[in-house]
């Protein structure tokens, strides 16, 4: 479904991206780590075609991706339908007076017929149907988290990107969160700090090294046991032990 080929991405001369390329198939679940400025956050907005590579190519199911493409509104509709990111801070994807309108923004965009139906829906599976009259910004953290989640998830994407979802989650909810993500049928890359979490949610994990290049792509063990991959990569710390 996903293929980044030898992409390279700068911001105003600062490199945040070397060579990256690798390939993710449709219905796989992947992690994305690396420390903070690694260049995570860049290659998730790549994906989102928020930004575009510099050099290298993005294909998404077979298409490459470029800004000329997206500039077509019939395409540009397909894949903002297809393709939903998470932001790492929700605040920045909330704007509507009410949690209600939150999730009902996309359907009616779409001119759905059943919107009632669809945030219903929505807010009983997340558990923020007691929120929906709610205005957004007097929620906490988690609580936004959730609703942007939600609203993200009514579009029903085939891709899901999520940059640090389980950060402002309580434990409870973050262990609801993680069974949650594993059981959707779509492709998903999400973007961690923890590994125990991330063993928790896939096998396969991408790793960026503090020189924003992959350094590692492969099963999750493998790299978890290694005190030299963790060395590596910036992140051996008991935190990251399993």
């Amino acid at each position: 479904m996903i293929q980044l080929k030898h992409i390279n991405y700068s911001y105003n001369g600062t490199i945040a991206l070397i060579d990256i390329s690798f390939e993710i198939k449709k219905g796989e679940k992947v992690v994305l780590m690396g420390v903070n400025g690694s260049g995570k956050s860049t290659i998730l907005k790549l994906l989102d075609g928020l930004i575009y590579p510099q050099q290298g190519e993005y294909f998404f199911k077979n298409d490459l991706l470029t800004k000329k493409k997206l500039k077509d509104n019939t395409y540009n509709t397909y894949f903002r339908s297809s393709v939903a990111m998470l932001f790492q801070k929700p605040d920045i994807m909330l704007f509507n007076p009410t949690v209600y309108d939150e999730l009902a923004f996309s359907p009616r965009q779409l001119n759905s017929k059943s919107i009632d139906d669809e945030v219903e829906y929505w807010a009983n599976r997340f558990k923020i149907t007691h929120l929906l009259k709610k205005q957004p910004f007097n929620l906490s953290c988690g609580e936004k988290k959730k609703v942007a989640l939600a609203s993200l998830m009514i579009i029903d994407p085939e891709l899901l990107i999520l940059d640090e979802p389980f950060s402002y989650l309580d434990p409870q909810s973050t262990e609801w969160l993680v069974d949650f993500l594993k059981q959707l049928n779509k492709t998903i890359i999400i973007s961690l700090h923890n590994l125990k979490i991330a063993s928790l949610f896939s096998k396969r994990l991408l790793v960026l090294s503090k020189k924003h290049k992959l350094i590692y792509n492969g099963n999750i063990e493998p790299f978890s046991t290694s005190s030299e991959k963790l060395k590596d990569a910036g992140m051996f710390t008991k935190l990251n032990t399993i």
